[in-house]
């Protein structure tokens, strides 16, 4: 039988606020529960107590319990007294940021994670802290903000659908699928950052200018921020799979391989993707040095066709009262003759090397 109620908790007395992350804190707790086992049907409870929890943390079916929001600490201490949770696990999963890794706690297990997500508005990603403590027969997922991300959605309706294996298996298996979903969301955003890329590389190529360096600046920095989001959660899972628990069972430790791969594949883009932005750099930077020695080029051509005519008209400005072609009917002329001769010859000789025809293309 399906249950769902609704219960949403006072604003909390503190608020435990992440320093990295974009997103708005919550100023709400809310804490879900999903009860499935292979013979009963899946049960829902979209809000409820603590203290209910422990009616449903049986040895015949599995519990996942979500955390939404970190600001009721009341709360959180409730429920570590309800599933007797080690005080160090509950201090690591109440302090935000963490740096992501995995820790023991013998008849517990912890895995800190962090989460992204594109954030179109802002052209990055939003990313939040995602603690996940697998028991016997539970796991408790606590997030950082509420509503954060539809991912772990997919997760329930397997369950509620009864679709592969989920239902069939323990505690361990729903935390595998609870990491895969948050390794396998870096990809859609390192897909976003893979096209921004090639539109930088355009820009970059055709109409360079000192916008496009700063967003080159940007995206670097927001892909080392990603680099230091995945590549500690590579680690933990690492040791995860290494642990010899008794909370996981060989076969799960088979699918965390998996997990780990897709987790290696998302730094090795990551490190690409970070390669791509220091070429795009360096291009930037040789286009322009290659605009300023055209302007350098342009200024040489303009001076050196100007300095001999300077020159005959310094020549003809001093004030002698004895020069014969100031006298001369056909002075004048001449002389435009001669400077229009001297520009015409300068011209074709740039010609000839190149510079003009190399300035033309180049525009």
């Amino acid at each position: 039988m399906s249950t769902v109620r609704r219960l949403v908790h006072p604003n909390p007395s503190r608020i435990l606020r992440t320093q990295d992350r974009p997103l708005s804190c919550p100023l709400t707790t809310e804490i879900g529960l999903t009860n499935y086992s292979r013979q009963a049907e899946t049960v829902r409870l979209d809000s409820i107590e603590p203290t209910e929890c422990l009616s449903y943390l049986t040895a015949e079916s599995v519990s996942w319990i979500d955390i939404q929001g970190l600001g009721r600490e009341d709360l959180l201490q409730e429920l570590g007294d309800v599933l007797n949770l080690h005080p160090q696990l509950l201090e690591d999963i109440a302090n935000v940021p963490q740096r992501p890794r995995f820790e023991d706690y013998d008849d517990q297990l912890l895995m800190i994670c962090r989460m992204v997500k594109a954030n179109d508005e802002a052209n990055g990603f939003d990313r939040q802290q995602v603690s996940l403590v697998l028991g016997a027969n539970y796991v408790l997922v606590i997030q950082e903000a509420l509503d954060y991300d539809s991912c772990f959605n997919k997760v329930g309706e397997r369950i509620r659908r009864n679709k592969g294996t989920m239902r069939k298996q323990g505690a361990d298996y729903l935390l595998y699928c609870l990491l895969d979903v948050i390794i396998s969301g870096f990809f859609p955003v390192l897909e976003d950052y893979g096209e921004r890329l090639e539109e930088l590389e355009n820009e970059v190529v055709r109409d360079p200018c000192r916008h496009t360096l700063e967003r080159i600046y940007q995206m670097k920095r927001e892909l080392l921020m990603l680099r230091r989001s995945i590549w500690p959660q590579r680690d933990a899972i690492d040791r995860l799979m290494r642990e010899e628990s008794p909370l996981i069972c060989n076969e799960v430790r088979v699918n965390l391989r998996d997990c780990y791969n897709h987790a290696v594949q998302a730094i090795d883009m990551v490190e690409t993707y970070r390669e791509i932005a220091s070429s795009l750099m360096e291009v930037y930077l040789s286009s322009m040095s290659k605009r300023m020695n055209e302007n350098i080029r342009f200024l040489t051509v303009f001076s050196t066709i100007f300095l001999p005519l300077t020159f005959i008209v310094g020549i003809y400005g001093m004030n002698f009262e004895f020069m014969p072609e100031l006298k001369w009917k056909w002075g004048y002329p001449v002389l435009w003759l001669i400077m229009l001769s001297i520009t015409g010859c300068l011209l074709f000789y740039f010609y000839r090397k190149g510079w003009l025809v190399q300035a033309q293309s180049d525009k």
